[in-house]
């Protein structure tokens, strides 16, 4: 098939707003799945679902191990030297790997995922797992393109296929649960019973149908990773890959098959040990926190339960199911912390290949400035939308999930978990940077020695009645916390450039500031005279004025920033006449 020409090739920050803008609507759709799913499964059917994902996201890393990114940068390297036949080599080599580590990590979710539940002391979470094991093949699959592309500097593929995921999610998610739910309470209206047993209550009716339920939410993954692996092979069979002929024509030879796919397993495994590291955090979370309550409970139910009075409904206690309820508290504050990463995490897929290309070609003037763009850019979105969610824990905690009793247990644990966002934010792109400079071992080891810590302070802090969930959400900023600041030194490092670091993040910082206690005030004099809900979004629209406003005075925004976006010259001719340019 003949091609074009890479015309499709984004800038750093062109790349970067297609996938922002491509997560900020999966995260409006995520809230619209994740909120409603709240209502309809409860706190105890969310332990039971994030217990099933919890497991499923290192699993899914390690059949992936890494691949993605590894494709992702040999395909950018490849493309900046002009070897355009590589390009479709890497694309073609890791067709059979995907597929061969997808299928073992679904065969391996089905087996493992009884032994995991039996370890936790959590079955009930068992038809979750079940249902979840195939996504881990068909988001492998997907992710064979989302790699080629994202490495051509073609952003549009992967956000049409997150978008498609959300969307799927969404639709093919909640009907599933909704109707077990429902079903489940047309048999207890009918017969006083749930699957024939016996329910005293409505709400313990819900209960017992919450597994399944959850379930049903769980099918709504499977099919949606499967539909966006479908819509990604049709885009590539119509589209291509936008090298033209002429170009294949002047590429040099390239090398065997065999030697393409050992160097793509030598990339790909400390990158694919790093996301395996970020993903066991979250088993950790589920385990240690589940198990450390339910220890908790046995010795000192009443000092764990004081912390929070009337936040825990009486089924809940009657079925002792307190740590599963507790965890799903925990589980709803972590979706709203992993909302900030996400976002950040764009910039890392669109720095990569631009790192990439900067130092393949030996520019240490270029690759300074792309460091410090990449960090500054980060830190525009990832310190005001942290300390927003840690200044507005509560109101933004009842905004998504509804005006709940065990509102308040997810607020204090999002306080905490507001500040590591910002910390966990900025790591992923410094990370991407250092895999772009072919030091993908340095993330994986500070990831270690950060999880190490991590695992630690949340053990032993989480075992403490006075503390339990705040125990984790400690030992998270503590991991993020070292992972960033030793990252940023390492950065300096390999590079072998100066990066102004402080002066990318000084700036967003004060404004961030400012934002922040734009957003308190500001919602602490709306509510007087608005609903909450409406003093929150208020209160948010405010403090982002107001974080605008802080940059410009700041003159935090420079000029060569701007002119990488869409009509990027225009804006900075206007803010060049108010001398508002950094």
């Amino acid at each position: 098939m003949r091609q074009k020409g890479n015309g499709s090739a984004q800038s750093f920050l062109h790349g970067a707003m297609i996938l922002t803008g491509g997560i900020i609507l999966v995260k409006i759709i995520g809230a619209l799945f994740k909120a409603p799913l709240t209502w309809v499964i409860g706190e105890d059917g969310m332990g039971y679902y994030n217990t099933a994902y919890m497991l499923y996201s290192p699993l899914y890393s390690l059949a992936t191990a890494g691949l993605p990114i590894a494709v992702s940068r040999l395909t950018a390297e490849s493309s900046a030297l002009g070897r355009k036949r590589d390009v479709r080599e890497w694309y073609r080599v890791s067709i059979p790997v995907f597929t061969l580590m997808g299928g073992a990590g679904t065969l391996l979710m089905a087996l493992g995922a009884p032994l995991y539940a039996k370890w936790i002391g959590n079955l009930r979470a068992l038809p979750c797992m079940a249902v979840l094991a195939p996504a881990i093949l068909f988001s492998c699959l997907t992710a064979i393109y989302r790699g080629s592309y994202e490495g051509l500097r073609n952003m549009y593929p992967t956000a049409l296929s997150e978008l498609i995921e959300a969307v799927g999610k969404l639709a093919l998610g909640l009907v599933p649960a909704h109707w077990v739910m429902q079903e489940a309470l047309r048999e207890f209206s009918l017969s006083g019973s749930v699957w024939g047993v016996p329910a005293p209550s409505e709400a313990y009716a819900r209960s017992l149908a919450s597994p399944l339920a959850a379930a049903g939410a769980a099918l709504g993954v499977t099919t949606a990773s499967l539909a966006s692996f479908l819509v990604l092979a049709g885009y590539r069979k119509r589209r291509g890959d936008g090298i033209a002929e002429e170009e294949l024509s002047r590429a040099p030879v390239p090398a065997p098959r065999a030697a393409l796919r050992r160097r793509l397993l030598k990339t790909a495994l400390p990158v694919g040990a790093g996301a395996v590291a970020v993903n066991l955090s979250g088993l950790l979370d589920a385990a240690f926190l589940q198990t450390r309550l339910r220890g908790v409970m046995e010795r000192a139910p009443g000092a764990l339960l004081a912390q929070y009075p009337s936040m825990i409904p009486e089924e809940i206690l009657a079925e002792n199911t307190v740590p599963n309820f507790l965890y799903g508290c925990y589980s709803m504050a972590l979706t709203l912390f992993l909302a900030v990463p996400a976002i950040t995490q764009a910039f890392g897929i669109s720095a990569l290949p631009t790192v990439t290309a900067a130092w393949a070609r030996g520019g240490r003037e270029r690759l300074r400035r792309s460091i410090e763009m990449v960090l500054r850019v980060s830190a525009f979105v990832s310190i005001p939308a942290g300390l927003g969610l840690s200044v507005l824990a509560e109101p933004l905690t009842r905004l998504v999930f509804g005006d709940r009793p065990s509102s308040p247990i997810t607020a204090r644990v999002l306080a905490v978990l507001g500040i590591a966002a910002v910390f966990a934010s900025l790591s992923t792109p410094i990370n991407s940077m250092l895999q772009a400079m072919g030091r993908a071992d340095l993330p994986v080891k500070l990831l270690l020695c950060g999880l190490t810590g991590k695992a630690a302070i949340h053990f032993y802090c989480s075992g403490i009645p006075e503390i339990n969930l705040l125990g984790a959400a400690a030992g998270t900023l503590a991991c993020y916390g070292f992972v960033t600041v030793c990252g940023l030194v390492l950065l300096r490092r390999v590079s072998g450039v100066s990066p102004r670091a402080g002066a990318a993040l000084c700036k967003p910082f004060a404004a961030s500031v400012l934002c922040a206690a734009a957003a308190r005030g500001g919602y602490a004099l709306l509510t007087q005279a608005v609903p909450d809900r409406a003093a929150t979004l208020l209160a948010v629209f405010f403090a982002a004025v107001v974080y605008a406003f802080s940059l410009l005075l700041l003159r935090a925004i420079p000029k060569d920033d701007l002119l990488m976006l869409p009509k990027g010259q225009k804006i900075a001719k206007i803010l060049e006449k108010y001398g508002r340019m950094g």
